[in-house]
């Protein structure tokens, strides 16, 4: 028997410290939720699903319920599911109305033969699928209100979303959530979902929902999501840069330190990652996580353990049911 192995993030920003307490008991609770699919015998695509679901219905987080609003004052979700198996992925872009859009996802990659769906299309083929569209007055917190009149109201003082460690921190949220996992067969699967950033313009997109870019898996190589500046998350392709340091041979971990050194040097942007790497067995699975943002809330499971954190070099442990 494999020994399953889940990591979950939500969201790599200069976290405040008011939101620490809330975000790191968030992720812990969604990688519990994870694993004892996990254990059950459940799949890594299962596993993962759930785990964002926890983490979409948790407000501390900007995917689901607590979603932010762009320019227009409007709920736009992203998500996507990959399946490490056979490479097969579900995304949505630009979902209205939806409380859980990594079950959409899926649905888009088990019901359609198409990748991503989009918009109105997006919309409607959930409504398809049974799931009732529901107000945005039920997604949205009133600090993520504020947060969007703040912005509208002083447009004119443009700021940038992220910080790196070396220039001043940016307190805006951004928290995208994302899950990788192993199950007991040894598959792989990973999901990433976010409500995008807060006035950003309608219709715009970031690295979410692409595929090798906020997530991607296979099962000879390693599972990845990724959280941070979405556009320079897409020039880079940061989810499948990680994936290809881990099939030179990297760790997890020194993956996804050499894909974000990589990104900062080339494009400038700040991320954060988490991942997965087989080892050369395929019995077991690395474990790892880096960001180049203030913070990033996490939390691991495997061999009956919990791990978690929050600030750079920081690991809790725990035994599972301790």
């Amino acid at each position: 028997m494999i020994e399953p192995t889940i990591i979950v993030h939500g969201g790599a920003w200069d976290i405040p410290s008011s939101l620490t307490t809330r975000s790191v008991n968030g992720v812990k609770a969604a990688a519990c939720k994870g694993h004892e699919i996990l254990r059950c015998g459940g799949s890594a695509v299962d596993a993962v699903v759930a785990a964002v679901s926890a983490l979409e219905d948790d407000t501390a987080f900007d995917a689901g319920h607590g979603a932010v609003l762009n320019l227009k004052g409007e709920v736009e979700l992203d998500a996507i599911v990959i399946d490490g198996r056979n490479l097969e992925s579900g995304a949505v872009c630009g979902l209205q109305g939806c409380a859980n859009p990594v079950q959409v996802a899926r649905l888009v990659m088990e019901k359609t033969s198409h990748c991503l769906l989009s918009g109105r299309g997006a919309t409607d083929f959930m409504e398809s699928q049974g799931i009732a569209r529901i107000p945005d007055t039920e997604l949205v917190t009133p600090e993520a209100r504020n947060e969007w009149e703040t912005y509208v109201k002083f447009s004119a003082a443009v700021r940038s979303l992220f910080s790196s460690r070396s220039t001043p921190p940016v307190t805006s949220g951004c928290d995208t959530v994302g899950a990788v996992a192993m199950d007991a067969k040894g598959n792989l699967a990973a999901a990433t979902s976010t409500g995008g950033i807060t006035a950003k313009l309608p219709g715009r997109v970031g690295d979410s929902p692409i595929i090798g870019s906020g997530a991607y898996a296979d099962n000879t190589v390693g599972a990845v999501s990724t959280t941070g500046h979405g556009e320079s998350i897409m020039k880079v392709c940061l989810a499948k840069k990680v994936g290809e340091q881990m099939e030179k041979g990297d760790t997890a971990d020194q993956a996804a330190r050499n894909a974000l050194d990589f990104m900062a040097q080339r494009v400038g942007g700040a991320a954060g990652v988490i991942a997965l790497s087989k080892d050369r067995q395929g019995a077991a699975c690395q474990v790892g996580h880096h960001f180049t943002t203030t913070r990033m809330a996490w939390s691991s499971i495997s061999n009956g353990q919990i791990r978690w954190g929050i600030d750079p070099g920081q690991e809790m442990i725990s035994p599972l049911n301790g």
